[in-house]
Order: C-alpha cells, then sequence, then structure tokens
C-alpha cells in the first residue's frame, strides 16, 4: 500500500519510483483504493520521490481527475513536470514543482529588512531568505516587480529560482564577483564619495522613471497608513498637521526603490544595480530620501552600534554619507535650501521610525520609551515649521 496521510480533509498520497506500463494497473488500483476509502477529503498527490511517469501514468492521472476533479499534483520533480507541462496536465489540474533544498549556514550576510535577509552563497550567487514561511506570494510579487524594472531600464539583479531553505523559501539571484556599497566603503574609505555619487544617479534614474498608475504600488498610500497608525500616539494638532501634509503630496508615478541603501546596491563588474526590490513603488521622490535618512541615520539614532552592525561601517560614516546625499542629489540648491528639505525628508522619516519602533519596542520598556520620546520632541520641532513636504 502506497504510504498517505489525511489531515484537515486532504488525503496526500506519496508514489515512489516509476509509474509505467509494468505497474500502471496495480498503481490506479491502489490509488483508487485509497481514495474511494476518503469520499470527503481532497487527494493531493505527492510526487517528491516518483522519479518517472510514462504515457501509461498519465492514463492513471487522467483517470484520477476525472474521478476526482479537486486533484493537486506537488512536488514534482523538473523531469516529470517537463513531461506534465508537455502533454497539457498542467492546464488541467494544480501542478506545484519541487524546490530545491539550500543552506545558508555559514554563508556571509549582506543585508536584513523587513521581510528577508540576503546572504552571499559564493562568489556569483546571493540569495534572499524570506522570513514569512508562506512567502510564495510574496516572492512571485517580488520577481514581477524586479522584472518590470529591469524593462524599464533599471539595473537590477532578477531573481531566477525558488528554493527551499529550512521551512522556508528563498530566492537565488545572480552576483558575479559583486560586492555591495556597503562591503567596499567599510575596506575603502577613501571612495565615499565616489559610491555616494553612483547611489545618486541610481536614484535619479529611478526617478525619472515612470509607469502608468497602478502597475506598481503606490508610495503615498504606505505613507499614509504609517501616519495613520500614529493618531493615538500624537498629539492631536501634531497629527492632524501630518497628516495634511503627506495627503497634500501630488501623485506621483515615478519609480522609488523604497529601501535604498548602501547594503541593497552592488557593484558587479563595474555597474551599479540594485537588489531587494520588494519595496519598489511609485511616488514623490520625498519618500525616497526619507527611507535613505531612515537607514542611515534615522533606525539608529537612539542605537549607533547599529551602523556598524548592519553596515559594517561606523554611525558617523553613515552621518556623512547621508550629508553627502543629500548635497549631491540636490546639488543645485543652496545650503540653506538643503537644510529646508532635510526638514521635510526628516518629518516623512519619522513617521516610519516612530510606528517601527513603538510595534517593535512599544513605550513601556527604557529603550521604547527613548525611542518613543525621540520621535515625539522630534515631530514637535520639525512639523510646526512645515507648510509642505514636496520639493520642485
Amino acid at each position: 500500500m502506497m504510504e498517505h496521510t489525511l489531515n484537515n480533509n486532504q488525503l496526500t498520497i506519496f508514489p515512489v519510483g516509476r509509474i509505467d506500463s509494468s505497474n500502471a494497473a496495480a498503481a490506479e488500483t491502489e490509488i483508487f483504493t485509497l481514495v474511494d476509502s476518503c469520499p470527503d477529503a481532497d487527494p493531493v498527490l505527492d510526487c517528491d520521490q516518483l522519479e518517472y511517469l510514462s504515457s501509461a501514468g498519465l492514463r492513471v492521472l487522467l483517470h484520477l481527475l476525472k474521478r476526482r476533479p479537486s486533484l493537486k499534483v506537488v512536488n514534482v520533480s523538473s523531469d516529470v513536470y517537463d513531461v506534465l507541462e508537455m502533454t497539457g496536465f498542467t492546464e488541467m489540474l494544480p501542478v506545484e514543482k519541487a524546490f530545491r533544498r539550500l543552506s545558508v549556514d555559514g554563508c556571509q550576510l549582506i543585508g536584513s529588512g523587513a521581510n528577508g535577509s540576503l546572504y552571499r552563497l559564493n562568489a556569483d550567487t546571493g540569495i534572499k531568505v524570506y522570513k514569512r514561511p508562506d512567502a510564495l506570494p510574496d516572492i512571485q510579487r517580488e520577481r514581477e516587480l524586479a522584472r518590470k524594472a529591469f524593462i524599464a531600464g533599471i539595473p537590477t539583479a532578477i531573481p531566477y529560482d525558488v528554493v527551499r531553505v529550512g521551512e522556508g523559501y528563498g530566492t537565488v539571484f545572480e552576483l558575479l564577483d559583486a560586492r555591495s556599497f556597503a562591503e567596499i566603503l567599510a575596506a575603502e574609505p577613501e571612495r565615499m564619495e565616489e559610491l555616494v555619487g553612483r547611489s545618486v544617479e541610481l536614484m535619479k534614474k529611478l526617478h525619472t522613471t515612470e509607469f502608468k498608475s497602478g502597475e506598481i504600488p503606490d508610495m503615498k498610500t504606505r505613507a499614509l497608513k504609517w501616519a495613520d497608525f500614529l493618531k493615538d500616539w500624537l498629539d492631536a494638532d501634531l497629527f492632524a498637521k501630518l497628516k495634511q501634509l503627506i495627503e497634500a503630496v501630488p501623485e506621483d508615478h515615478h519609480l522609488l526603490h523604497g529601501d535604498l541603501h548602501f547594503n541593497n546596491i552592488m557593484l558587479q563588474r563595474g555597474e551599479a544595480l540594485l537588489i531587494d526590490m520588494d519595496t519598489l513603488a511609485l511616488g514623490h521622490p520625498v519618500f525616497e530620501l526619507a527611507s535613505v535618512y531612515a537607514a542611515y541615520l534615522g533606525y539608529s539614532a537612539l542605537k549607533p552600534q547599529m551602523s556598524q552592525a548592519f553596515y559594517g561601517f561606523d554611525h558617523a560614516t553613515a552621518g556623512d554619507v547621508w550629508k553627502s546625499t543629500l548635497k549631491t542629489y540636490f546639488s543645485d540648491r543652496t545650503a540653506e535650501e538643503q537644510a529646508l528639505i532635510e526638514n521635510k525628508i526628516r518629518a516623512v522619516a519619522l513617521t516610519r521610525i516612530m510606528r517601527w519602533n513603538i510595534r517593535r519596542l512599544g513605550t513601556e520598556s527604557p529603550d521604547g520609551r527613548a525611542a518613543f520620546d525621540y520621535c515625539t520632541r522630534e515631530f514637535a520641532r520639525l512639523l510646526p515649521g512645515l507648510d509642505s513636504l514636496i520639493f520642485n
């Protein structure tokens, strides 16, 4: 009798080896006996150990599908999947390929974000490991965003394979002899201005690339959600001012990375390219620059040691990177104009930082209270002096 399990009204059957003309009739009888014994269960064939499926085996599958239209086939090897795809079975029923298994034990950590962590597997390959065990929809969304950006001319590493890592999932992408800007700066601090210049060049490439409304998520919508989270935490007048300022930012269909910092920019054979594209959005550049400020200075404002742990260089250097980024991006503005723009950027950044700190630390612990008080003071200092968040 084939191995099988019955859980949550799902009957999973595990065929092993080959199903061909020599054993197809016996396999069909055995599978039908199991299926008929559980008439209310949805049948699933887990083909993790199925090596070969002949035309006789395909007829078994077709007979089973006719009897039980809810049939699913999972963990299919590439060879078996090719047979099912070529014969049209992938259009008749759900078929899921098996995923390669990889380990990141001992691999270099490139960086971490809200949704996952990036590792270098070897000199040529990187992998993003997702935090959520059910991340397949997130993976598909990120791959589609990266594809759209690449087609639009944005240099990015497109994931080419989905794999299992422990109980979760990861995506593999090419990093041919690539190093992150953070790695380069940590080893060669004299290259800071060069790296900042190239990162600003990438930003401006993004910010002049336009998409149709709805093609890519809207960053202003995200920022309004961050602000709404603070309604019960901020003084009513400050909250009203913050919400009004964000709502007044005009619609903008230009591209934003959403988490652009030196860990997410790689230098590959002389070309700068972006990775970690799951935060891609459309919107005004103030939202992008706010995420850049938050990445270099905002999240680590009260814990400067975080910079060293995250980037490999210290907090003072992270501050220099931010100052140089602001100056380079707005090279045509006076120092006074740049200072006003920075206040606008910081107000947006604080919206995200305060929400992040409250959700992570609460307000009862010493660290949580210190972070809350810092953000509240900064909002009280910045918001009264702002009549707009935009710059032209």
